[in-house]
């Protein structure tokens, strides 16, 4: 457990945590902020069950925004309804707007897949088709007709996601032939060959080794600057060194019912050195979750 300082009663933050936090913020200068996603009074319920409730803020272009707290808080329910794939799941149901630069991406006449078109996502465990390495990245494309000359996508995919030189010779290749790190990596470019403006990552590195775990956290804040991303992560580490805005989410009981709910949103920093709430000094303590 991270010890409190005893002295200033500040929420503690080990010099590791604060390091990674300020070279963070000294590689990425700050930008103008743009809000591409805003949620207002946003709540999801399987059946008649809220798994998340009373969810407000923005999400913003050109920023890594992760989503922190314990299992069972609705994280991932929460990053699932920025590009509608909970439509898949029959009981879910949702209340609230989820305003996508300013369009309800719930309103009558939108199309979920064209949602997914814009907003991609990448899943906590890498799951390539049982198709070679190029037909995993074109597979996007050419379900949606894209006009672009297939080979450059392909390439042009590959090498955002830092996969390109690894794979260029093996390329027709079967993708279950790749190693857990570059199947995640492969992953992110299949999302990426569809051109879209938001990349959603589900626990992306949670299942990789260290090593693969910082190919894919540098290729996060490689792509910040092209694309807007927000992470699920139960990593504080990752979520400083990666995230400009971290979002804490805790469970409350209500009515004998585990809900989640929005705690405390701010700048990375802030919610690492300074928060304002009791709850996520804990928890970034390592006092629960």
């Amino acid at each position: 457990m991270i010890e409190v300082d005893r002295v200033t009663d500040k929420p503690p933050v080990t010099p590791n945590l604060s390091t990674q936090v300020a070279e963070r913020d000294v590689a990425r200068p700050d930008v103008p902020r743009e809000a591409v996603f805003a949620l207002e009074g946003v709540q999801v319920c399987y059946g008649d069950v809220p798994a998340v409730a009373g969810v407000s803020f923005e999400l913003y272009k050109n920023q890594i925004t992760a989503f922190i707290g314990p299992s069972g808080c609705g994280k991932s329910t929460l990053i699932r309804c920025l590009n509608r794939m909970n439509d898949l799941i029959p009981s879910a149901s949702i209340r609230g707007k989820v305003l996508y630069h300013g369009v309800d991406l719930y309103a009558d006449g939108v199309d979920p897949v064209q949602v997914r078109k814009r907003i991609g996502m990448v899943f906590q465990k890498p799951n390539p088709f049982p198709k070679s390495i190029y037909d995993n990245v074109a597979f996007g494309p050419r379900v949606l007709g894209m006009k672009d000359d297939m080979d450059d996508i392909v390439e042009r995919s590959l090498r955002k996601a830092a996969l390109w030189d690894e794979v260029k010779d093996r390329l027709k290749t079967n993708a279950f032939g790749m190693s857990g790190g570059q199947q995640q990596r492969l992953c992110i470019a299949r999302a990426l060959a569809i051109e879209p403006d938001v990349i959603l990552m589900d626990e992306p590195a949670s299942a990789l080794d260290p090593i693969s775990t910082s190919a894919i956290e540098d290729l996060m804040l490689e792509l910040v600057g092209q694309y807007s991303i927000v992470i699920v992560t139960h990593n504080m580490q990752q979520a400083a060194r990666v995230s400009d805005r971290t979002a804490f989410f805790n469970v409350d009981l209500d009515g004998g019912r585990r809900v989640g709910r929005l705690v405390e949103y701010a700048e990375t920093e802030k919610i690492f050195t300074n928060p304002d709430d009791e709850r996520t000094k804990e928890y970034v303590t390592g006092k629960f979750g």
